[in-house]
């Protein structure tokens, strides 16, 4: 990190470009910013760098380059720079370095995964504030890990996609997880294996590798990637084996962190303490305590963490209960391993889904939730796709398809799942796509969502009486 007056080269005028810039510059680099978008780039006056458009390779000199995650390894000017021998981090590798300089640097907590991240970062951070520690929730989420490292946190509890990873070669987390792999991303990495490759670079260099028992590739990337000597810890919902965090009936316990781990468990919280409900959230739930743990926080702590965690928008959200239906929001669910986990949450229930797939699957999806469904809406450009997969896998299901012309696509999917419902029954937004083809975002999707529910609730509250 001896940059002072180098010549660094700062790829992305985005969010995460107005994160790295202050940053360098405070190092005393010389900054050069570059991205396709003149309007972006020009947000970036004043901060002290110089903004050049649409450059395809380094300038001559340029020591660094800092690329924004979302700028894939085969654009031409990474390409470039890898050829002239240029080293390339992201913004997450330079907090990272940046930390290191201070001197007490913070604690890293780190979580990645295809689905969950946000839930398990909310929830550690919940957790270690419980314990008293000067934490925050970053990453991912939208408070960059440079903002919290100038900002002087402890401990972080960082949340990684794998795009910010593929760019981080020296990160050494304290401790940390990746949740699960399903398929994702592939547009971007090439394969599976090489989208678990990144992933597992989380555990190249943490002291503590936690993995998902109960998922075949959270193990495996674990196997494969942790180092020799870091400790591993594993968490499953079941009864725990020594080094593990698990369930036993309805507690969470801990048999890892404890002084004796092969003849002795802790008591952490019940299932009653997690929210949402679900078995994917208690599996987020002993992620998050596991990575507290790791960072000696104490049972009491864990239990009032949980307690007092609020969860984020779109996820699992219930929005009103009209009629004895409850109707849940997880608009958050963009692909069908998330929608999985939404799905077997509840018992009974119709379905609203549909968006972009990007490809993938849902044939294993429909097929393990079958016999929950009550019926099925759907919206958006792939809804074929899953018609098709109700009708191999739950023939009997009523679908109800949408017109990619409804005015109000949203108000009519609300309108006839509550025609399909019965009281008991959940109506679930948990759309196993992404929202583009309909939506600005996924939070919007889920605003459409909630607001075509509370129509419904106050038209049913000022129905006319029956005269019962």
């Amino acid at each position: 990190m001896d940059i002072a007056g180098r010549h660094v080269l700062v790829a992305g005028a985005g969010v995460t470009g107005k994160s790295i810039v202050p940053v360098l510059t405070e190092l005393g680099a010389k900054v050069t910013v570059t991205d396709g978008n003149a309007e972006r780039l020009a947000e970036l006056a004043g901060l002290g760098a110089e903004l050049v458009p649409g450059l395809t390779e380094p300038p001559e000199g340029t020591a660094l380059v800092v690329t924004s995650p979302g700028w894939r390894p085969t654009s031409p000017l990474l390409v470039a720079a890898a050829e002239a021998g240029v080293e390339v981090i992201g913004d997450v590798e330079l907090a990272w370095r940046a930390g290191q300089l201070r001197d007490h640097p913070p604690s890293w907590l780190v979580v990645t995964g295809t689905n969950g991240k946000t839930t398990t970062v909310g929830m550690l951070e919940s957790i270690l504030k419980a314990a008293g520690a000067h934490a925050v929730a970053c990453g991912n989420i939208g408070y960059a890990a440079l903002d919290a490292v100038r900002a002087g946190y402890d401990v972080l509890a960082v949340e990684l996609s794998s795009f910010q990873l593929h760019w981080s070669s020296t990160l050494a987390p304290d401790a940390a997880v990746v949740l699960n792999l399903a398929e994702d991303h592939i547009d971007w990495h090439g394969s599976m294996d090489e989208y678990a490759a990144a992933k597992g670079r989380v555990y190249t260099r943490a002291k503590v590798a936690v993995h998902n028992a109960d998922d075949e590739w959270s193990t495996r990337i674990a196997e494969e990637h942790a180092a020799a000597d870091a400790r591993r810890v594993g968490f499953r919902l079941g009864t725990p084996s020594a080094e593990e965090l698990g369930l036993v009936e309805d507690l969470l316990v801990d048999r890892a962190f404890v002084a004796d781990p092969a003849n002795s468990a802790e008591e952490l919280a019940t299932l009653a303490d997690v929210r949402p409900a679900g078995p994917h959230n208690v599996s987020n739930a002993l992620a998050a305590a596991a990575l507290a743990r790791a960072h000696g926080v104490p049972p009491e702590a864990v239990l009032k963490g949980l307690r007092e965690y609020q969860p984020a928008p779109h996820r699992a959200v219930e929005v009103a209960e009209v009629a004895g239906v409850r109707y849940v929001n997880d608009s958050k669910a963009t692909n069908p391993h998330a929608a999985g986990g939404s799905l077997r949450a509840h018992q009974s229930i119709v379905w609203i889904a549909g968006g972009q797939l990007k490809g993938a699957s849902v044939d294993e999806l429909v097929s393990s939730i079958a016999g929950r469904l009550r019926g099925v809406v759907l919206l958006g450009v792939d809804s074929p796709v899953i018609a098709a997969a109700v009708a191999r896998h739950a023939p009997d299901v009523p679908v109800n398809s949408l017109r990619p012309g409804d005015h109000e696509p949203m108000t009519a999917a609300v309108s006839a799942a509550s025609a399909m419902a019965r009281p008991g029954d959940v109506v679930l937004l948990a759309p196993a796509a992404a929202s583009l083809d309909m939506f600005r975002n996924y939070g919007e999707r889920g605003d459409a969502f909630a607001a075509a529910v509370h129509v419904l609730r106050d038209d049913a509250a000022g129905a006319p009486s029956d005269g019962h």
